[in-house]
């Protein structure tokens, strides 16, 4: 059997440097990924050039380089002239025009079912076929399918690289170190509360999602969360295939503040595969004090012309943790007679260490809020009124419901009530009951104002 394979099959797994010998191992390598779709590659390799050497070839760069952002350090003696993406994908035209004037072979039937192989060179081609001389200067028109070649030619770059034209003064052995950032590869943040009356606990997952088209072996990770200034956002590719891997049970990721931004570094070494989404525990906080409570946010007393029910929300509250959270999506759950219930979804933003965290868990339906108007007077540019506000609760436990009430309040304005309130966020009246369980709560108030 013929050792030589044809068309493209023979050249898939490898391509053929040249200029100068750069090693395939990566040194040192890291990546720190943003949550605005972006990451830093960092790579040390090393290089070893002759006097002669005109380039260097670095292979296995990530298809959305940007190429703007290349920061690359070389040896002093070496002078670097200009730099050059390239990636040829390989395709039997590029083949064929690569070894236009060369020596090739091809493949011709001599009997039924056996074939001969015959040396030639390439003169031209176009579409199925093509032009060869053979040793015996014969000029044949032959399948472009039925070409073999002997090894990729040198001005083939199959692997996204970048091309260094340098001039260096002596031969030398040194490394090459180099940064760029890339697009399409970023990182979320998910969190899991399971509420439990004796022993709430918080977990976080980060998710990153690689479609930068290229891979990282054993590398240190490093996240970055914060909003940085971009000047364009980058196109996302389209993607390819979901696979999910977990790296779980693992020492929590170290956080610090730097440049009023939060960097997270992993403590192991990582592996993303391209078109792949990969989860790393970074969070586990147990025996959190949660409670619940009930809001609801009515009408400007000063405009309520009927009677109007109110939707009360519930939230999960809590504080006092010692780390930085991400912003993410917080997935609530609860167990109902050994099954688990999700009660809700929420947005968490970006939030600094110790901060007290309310999460919407959803609408409560066991409490009942009506304002009613009692009365309403109206005098040049004032408005006056009586509202009732009542609060059903039809649930077996005590309910804590806050009633917040938009209000103009002005330094002449004026609120008359025998139930305690206090003034949040500028413009909100805001009461704060306890609800025993089947009763209703309710209390009057009278509001005056500028219209």
């Amino acid at each position: 059997m013929h050792t030589k394979l044809f068309a493209l099959s023979s050249f898939i797994l490898s391509s053929h440097l040249f200029g100068a010998a750069l090693s395939q191992e990566i040194k040192n390598p890291s990546l720190i990924v943003y949550n605005d779709n972006i990451g830093v590659v960092h790579e040390e390799r090393e290089v070893t050039l002759e006097l002669n050497d005109t380039q260097i070839v670095y292979e296995n760069v990530a298809k959305s380089i940007n190429t703007d952002s290349i920061n690359v350090k070389l040896d002093p003696n070496i002078q670097l002239k200009s730099q050059q993406y390239r990636f040829d994908k390989l395709t039997q035209e590029k083949l064929l025009d690569a070894h236009i004037g060369k020596k090739v072979e091809f493949r011709r039937l001599k009997h039924a079912g056996e074939y001969e192989i015959l040396p030639a060179t390439l003169l031209a081609h176009q579409g199925e076929e093509s032009i060869v001389k053979t040793l015996d200067y014969q000029i044949l028109s032959v399948q472009s399918s039925s070409i073999i070649f002997e090894s990729i030619p040198n001005e083939l770059i199959t692997k996204p690289s970048l091309v260094w034209n340098i001039k260096t003064h002596k031969a030398l052995q040194t490394d090459i170190s180099l940064d760029y950032l890339i697009n399409n590869i970023g990182f979320k943040s998910n969190y899991i509360l399971n509420l439990d009356t004796n022993n709430s606990t918080l977990s976080g997952w980060i998710t990153i999602d690689n479609r930068s088209g290229k891979s990282f072996h054993n590398t240190t990770l490093s996240l970055l969360a914060g909003d940085i200034n971009r000047v364009q956002n980058p196109e996302i590719y389209t993607r390819a295939k979901e696979h999910l891997v977990y790296a779980s049970n693992t020492p929590e990721i170290k956080q610090q503040a730097f440049e009023e931004y939060h960097f997270y570094s992993v403590p192991f070494k990582v592996s993303l595969a391209n078109n792949e989404k990969t989860q790393i525990k970074f969070l586990q906080k147990n025996d959190l004090n949660v409670t619940k409570i009930y809001k609801t946010q009515l009408n400007n007393p000063l405009y309520v012309q009927q009677q109007i029910k109110g939707k009360v929300l519930q939230y999960a509250t809590f504080s006092g943790l010692d780390v930085p959270l991400p912003k993410g999506i917080v997935r609530s759950y609860a167990k109902l007679e050994e099954k688990t219930i999700l009660l809700g979804e929420s947005q968490l933003e970006h939030t600094p260490k110790q901060q007290h965290i309310e999460l919407l868990l959803g609408q409560n339906f066991d409490l009942q809020i009506i304002q009613e108007p009692l009365k309403r007077e109206t005098r040049q540019n004032w408005i006056s009124c009586d509202i009732a506000y009542s609060i059903k609760n039809n649930s077996s436990e005590v309910k804590k419901v806050t009633l917040e009430i938009p209000f103009n309040n002005e330094s002449d304005s004026i609120i008359n009530t025998t139930q305690n309130y206090t003034l949040t966020k500028g413009n909100l009246v805001t009461f704060t009951l306890l609800v025993s369980p089947e009763t209703t709560e309710q209390f009057n108030v009278h509001y005056e104002s500028k219209r």
